[in-house]
């Protein structure tokens, strides 16, 4: 019975040997559970996702075995990528706009893990063993709903994380083959894309425990020669965030009119620019206010991947000042763009 934790992976750098290794897919994890008629799918946090995918529910009630418990990704595909954005549109509160958004962008559901079939609960169970069983309750399943590819060949998993990242995918999951469920807990190995870019450090918010910096506001210069906000570095230690507020201090502006991001407080200069502090039906109760500063500091940050080629999709990694560089040289041009792969070739055609 729900709620149930998904199993979760810490990072390393390479790909381990020995195990069962599988894509990293980018969307939506989801613990499925259906019993007859009924359908519960339970997002990472134990919160419901069931309504937001009216179009799943009903395919999973048609092609999973009558009842079981199954860990996936719910994912949305356009033009042979996989789509984050499309995602989360569906997290909203209209039950109108959702089914609208179903039938425009239907969704699809890939199952990697079984920890339940019929009257039997799997937790106990190796993952080699899981996934033979899964195998088998999904050998002629049909889109949208698929079983996610795995091999136990490292080789193939090299290839994968190269050839993937074309689709919109995340990297490679790496899975002990002896591994039990284990919920909540760190016990796989995610392996995944890191680049670098050189960004222009325009301001800072502070930190919730009181005036030490909390994150870094980053930013690129796009082809017209605007400053767009692409987003944040966050992940300093407590000393470190109070040293960079007097790093900074020398490039502090106490009037934020003089900064390219002035009009970040107006709702409607975030429709043509991009600015820090977005309004949000996520955070609509957040503090967005921050510290401007002159664009003229330069830092080399860790990403994974750009959303919709604009903007970092999770929060980037500090890596080193770049004194060399200025700041008019920060430019979306220096992103690498990975080569395109159809997520056809991974999953076979997309309903």
């Amino acid at each position: 019975m729900p709620p149930v934790k998904p199993m979760l992976a810490k990072s390393v750098a390479k790909i381990p040997p020995d195990m069962q290794y599988e894509a990293k897919w980018d969307g939506f994890r989801a613990i499925v559970f259906r019993d007859g008629d009924e359908v519960e799918l339970g997002s990472r946090t134990g919160k419901t996702l069931t309504r937001y995918f009216p179009e799943l529910v009903e395919a999973l009630r048609e092609r999973l075995p009558e009842r079981c418990v199954m860990d996936g990704e719910i994912v949305i595909a356009r033009e042979g990528r996989l789509d984050f954005d499309a995602l989360t549109e569906r997290i909203h509160p209209a039950d109108s706009r959702v089914r609208m958004l179903a039938e425009k962008t239907p969704a699809s559901f890939v199952a990697f893990d079984l920890l339940a079939l019929a009257d039997e609960s799997l937790l106990d169970v190796s993952l080699g063993d899981r996934r033979a069983l899964l195998t088998m309750a999904l050998s002629e399943v049909t889109a949208p709903v698929h079983l996610a590819p795995a091999t136990t060949d490292r080789e193939v998993a090299e290839r994968w994380f190269e050839q993937y990242e074309g689709a919109g995918l995340d990297g490679v999951i790496a899975k002990p083959l002896n591994l039990r469920y284990r919920q909540d807990e760190r016990a796989m190995f995610k392996i995944k894309h890191e680049r670098t870019a050189d960004v222009v450090v325009a301001g800072y918010r502070l930190h919730k425990s009181g005036p030490v910096v909390g994150s870094l506001l980053l930013g690129l210069y796009d082809d017209g020669g605007t400053l767009q906000h692409v987003g944040v570095s966050a992940a300093f230690p407590m000393k470190r965030r109070a040293e960079l507020v007097e790093e900074l201090e020398p490039l502090r502006l106490e009037d934020v009119g003089r900064h390219p991001w002035a009009a970040w407080s107006q709702e409607s200069a975030h429709e043509s620019a991009r600015l820090p502090g977005a309004p949000s039906r996520w955070s609509t109760k957040k503090d967005f206010s921050w510290v401007p500063l002159r664009p003229e500091r330069v830092a080399e940050v860790a990403y994974d991947h750009m959303e919709n080629g604009v903007r970092f999709r999770h929060t980037a990694r500090f890596r080193r000042w770049r004194p060399d560089r200025t700041a008019e040289s920060c430019t979306y041009s220096q992103l690498d763009e990975p080569v395109g792969y159809d997520l056809a070739e991974i999953l076979g055609p997309q309903n």
